[in-house]
């Protein structure tokens, strides 16, 4: 259903709701769960704590990340409930973009007055991921 544009509104509108119902100061699992919730009403597919396989040079990291949600298998989305997002988010979701080869993905800080001064869209601008690094969302069983 639908696009990345078109998950992102439906993000924005449903983080919003809940902002506005149940305020700043939770734990981020709060919102985090109330937002995958919410989006699988509208009929998405949701993922929390998504592990995010790496290889690199031969190695592999069974889990090397966890996204807070991933949306269609396409779509990541970063909950935060601090005061305001620093420069090391960014580079959290940029990671999580590059390593996934996904173009757009969402910071959500719930942790302000309003939501709207607490979402970042973040692009990744870089392309295709590095050949050394393979990705797989899929958790993979390694026997010794």
């Amino acid at each position: 259903m639908g696009d990345i544009e078109e998950w992102a509104r439906l993000a924005i509108d449903a983080g919003v709701r809940i902002h506005r119902k149940i305020g700043p100061g939770l734990f981020e699992s709060v919102y985090e769960s109330l937002l995958a919730m919410e989006l699988a009403r509208h009929g998405l597919s949701v993922q929390r704590q998504a592990p995010i396989r790496v290889e690199y040079d031969g190695v592999v990291l069974g889990e090397g990340f966890r996204a807070d949600l991933l949306v269609e298998n396409r779509f990541v989305i970063e909950v935060k409930s601090v005061e305001r997002l620093s420069p090391l988010h960014t580079k959290q979701m940029i990671t999580y973009l590059r390593l996934l080869q996904q173009p757009l993905g969402l910071l959500m800080n719930f942790g302000g007055l309003t939501l709207r001064e607490g979402i970042k869209r973040v692009v990744n601008n870089h392309g295709e991921a590095s050949p050394l690094l393979r990705v797989n969302q899929v958790p993979t069983i390694e026997i010794d």
